[in-house]
């Protein structure tokens, strides 16, 4: 009696040892054959249940099988009560070597290191099993120093198996593992597949570190390799960013029916857009031969290779409607990461479709997670209006999010980027942590919108330490306000007082602060005077700057210099021919325009973008695309008119052909900005009582007269224009825009 009342305070289930039923042994036996087999939680109660009927003194091994059991399924619980128990029943069993050997792979499997080791202190005698239970639940659970310094007293008493070398090479640092290494040469065990497995993969995890190529050193001389030992090599370009030996070796296993999983392919996927110089046209190919082979082996079920290949296709510059077929054909298998992903890659090329796909995600009843309603903003930034932005902020803090410094940092780029610079504002007040990101974010909005004194009075507020991307925030912000001496400070005091080093970015901005302010010596000087090569980004800063300015001597040096860069990019060869334009050498950008049909050049069109009934209308130059076409022209016409009587005058220098001003004039009066303008105006008649801004997006600068076109609209109808461009917002309201012409 008072056996069965300490047992049933140990644990609910232990009552079971205690009562005695010889016919319930077949049963208990075959529990535990089961266990012993292929362990599941559900096995484990099944056992427990049929230690009712059966002798509560157990064998040594029936323990041992129960521990075993409770370490795979990681049941520390059950597995505590047991030991309780056996120590109770069987204490001769706690002393056998075999039994305790289990307790400790129990322990440090379920995490307890502690009393792992603790057990293997006690113990009176140990072998290799008992040294390398230890050393690989500290290798499980990353305690480095404790894994290698095990090891290292194991090696005074036994010498290492194939396990235990596996399981340390796991945590090894590079220095360590050489160590490690070494010991492997002397033992012989360097020409075990594990052992050598475990060396590739701290070769590569160290790679960074080591001057040469050990991994592939060590998969070269061993003797038999298996699949892990491929897969790890390709995971190993992957990482060094060599998508055409990944390729290469997955190509050579194909080749000879070596076999693959799901993780080769799912390496070689990543490998593809991995690359330091992508080949888009090649990575495009060997996604399509990955994908005809996921679909031979029927891997293509998998929704984890669906995801990789999804993922590949985006970057790579797949067509969206290949994406979007793909995730349809896993319909009833999407899981979070893969409607992730599809989202991904629509937020940039089609941010509509991204945020209508956020909306059924939603719908499915998925949790979600952080980086879901990150990339949902990062979708929204690419909007004209912050109606989605504010959508997914509400989401946001419903879903309990709001402290996420991440998601905080999503949405003030994102309200920034639709024109809410003081939603931007008010999300970065409010954020309780803050790290770099969101420094750097709202430095960037203020530089955006051409409010360099709050950037720089945010930045001597900055309670972090600033970064390189700090500095491109300000010197943007300054260059955007014309702020030639404050951006020469900030530069100059990068190195000088912060100890960071000047890169191709912040030349570019320095350059393009002193060019466009016309110190044409400055900058040039400044670019000779670089401690590397200037690149294209440079050179376009010097080029916008001669166009501004109407340097043409000069802006043709710089012209010649970008078109040895990259011939195929068309920003060399249009603002060439806006200078020559703007010179009335009207020959000589002819001559630049047949050029570039010669060379297959293509110009960038100017289109604009506008929000009108919570659908988002895109405009071309001439409204020739547009339904309501006809109706826009004979507004703008009235407009026009109307805007003349303002005091508009065409500014006829803006268009690049050599007709008759009065033709020029009706060209420049077809912009896109222009016809979104009357676009947006013409639903606003329909509702008289708006009176918010209208938000309008180009994808190139705003010229001149569009400018001028803007300040005078915005006057006239008494509402904000905010105008998005290629490089910065314009923010025009009673006649005047926010960048004081300067742009």
């Amino acid at each position: 009696m008072l056996r069965r009342k300490r047992i049933t305070t140990v644990h609910p289930f232990l009552r079971l040892f205690t009562t005695v039923n010889p016919p319930a042994t077949l049963e208990f036996n075959s529990s535990l054959q089961r266990l012993r087999v292929r362990p599941t939680h559900h096995h484990l109660e099944q056992f427990l249940s049929s230690l009712y009927n059966y002798p509560t003194n157990h064998s040594s091994q029936t323990y041992a099988t129960f521990f075993h059991a409770c370490a795979l399924l990681h049941r520390l619980d059950i597995g505590q009560d047991i030991h309780n128990h056996m120590l109770f029943h069987n204490p001769n069993a706690a002393q056998e070597l075999y039994t305790i050997n289990h307790l400790v792979n129990m322990y440090a499997k379920c995490g307890n290191l502690e009393c792992a080791r603790q057990l293997f202190d006690q113990m009176p005698h140990r072998n290799i099993v008992s040294w390398t239970s230890l050393i690989s639940g500290y290798a499980q659970y990353g305690r480095t120093n404790q894994c290698f310094s095990l090891f290292s007293s194991m090696l005074a008493h036994y010498r290492p198996n194939d396990f235990s070398y596996a399981s340390v090479f796991s945590v090894c640092d590079s220095s360590r593992g050489r160590q490690v290494h070494a010991v492997a040469l002397k033992t012989g065990f360097d020409t075990c597949v594990y052992v050598g497995n475990g060396l590739i993969a701290m070769y590569s995890r160290n790679s960074s570190m080591d001057g040469c190529d050990e991994a592939w050193k060590v998969f070269n001389v061993m003797e038999f390799l298996n699949l892990v030992s491929w897969n790890t090599m390709i995971a190993w370009f992957q990482m060094r960013g060599q998508g055409d030996k990944a390729m290469g070796f997955f190509s050579v296993m194909h080749r000879y029916s070596l076999g693959f999983n799901r993780a080769t392919l799912v390496s070689v996927l990543s490998s593809l857009f991995g690359m330091d110089e992508i080949d888009f046209s090649w990575g495009l190919q060997g996604c399509f031969q990955l994908h005809c082979v996921s679909v031979k082996t029927g891997f293509i079920l998998d929704v984890g290779i669906v995801t990789a290949l999804l993922k590949a296709y985006s970057i790579l510059g797949g067509e969206l409607r290949d994406c979007y077929k793909l995730f349809l054909e896993m319909s009833g298998s999407q899981d979070l990461v893969l409607w992730t992903e599809i989202i991904v890659a629509f937020s940039e090329r089609d941010p509509t479709k991204a945020i209508i796909l956020f909306g059924q995600l939603r719908r499915e009843g998925l949790s979600l997670d952080s980086y879901a309603f990150s990339i949902a903003l990062k979708a929204c930034a690419g909007l004209v209006t912050d109606r989605n932005a504010l959508m997914v902020h509400c989401e946001v803090i419903k879903s309990g999010f709001m402290d996420t410094v991440v998601l905080g940092n999503a949405l003030i780029h994102a309200y920034a980027r639709c024109g809410s610079i003081s939603q931007a504002k008010q999300v970065f007040e409010e954020m309780r942590y803050r790290d770099i990101i969101s420094w750097n974010s709202m430095l960037k909005a203020y530089a955006l919108h051409g409010k360099a004194n709050e950037a720089l009075r945010l930045f001597r507020k900055m309670d972090v330490k600033p970064d390189a991307t700090t500095f491109v925030s300000l010197l943007s912000a300054c260059s955007h306000a014309g702020r030639v001496e404050e951006g020469i400070k900030i530069f100059d005091a990068m190195f000088e007082k912060h100890g960071i080093v000047p890169q191709l970015d912040h030349y570019a901005c320095i350059v393009d602060i002193v060019g466009r302010a016309g110190h044409f010596f400055q900058a040039e000087k400044i670019i000779k005077e670089m401690p590397m090569l200037p690149d294209y980004v440079v050179w376009s800063a010097f080029l916008g700057a001669c166009r501004k300015h109407r340097e043409s001597g000069l802006a043709q040096i710089v012209a010649s210099r970008l078109k040895e860069l990259d011939p195929e990019n068309s920003l060399a060869y249009v603002l060439m021919s806006n200078v020559h334009c703007s010179a009335n050498s009207f020959n000589e950008a002819g001559h630049l325009r047949k050029q570039m049909r010669r060379l297959g050049v293509k110009k960038q069109p100017g289109l604009s973008w506008t929000e009108v009934g919570g659908l988002v209308h895109e405009f071309a130059s001439g409204g020739l695309q547009h339904p309501d076409r006809k109706a826009i022209y004979t507004n703008l016409e009235d407009f026009v008119k109307e805007l003349k009587h303002s005091g508009y005058i065409p500014e006829t220098t803006s268009s690049l052909h050599d007709i008759e001003d009065e033709q020029k004039e009706e060209q420049l009066y077809y912009h896109s900005e222009k016809l979104a303008l009357i676009y947006a105006l013409q639903d606003a008649s329909k509702s008289p009582s708006s009176c918010s801004a209208i938000k309008i997006i180009k994808n190139i600068r705003i010229c001149l007269d569009c400018h001028n076109f803007m300040k005078l609209s915005s006057k006239l109808i008494e509402r904000e224009i905010i105008v998005r461009d290629s490089n910065r917002f314009h923010h025009f309201k009673n006649g005047v825009c926010s960048c004081n012409d300067y742009w």
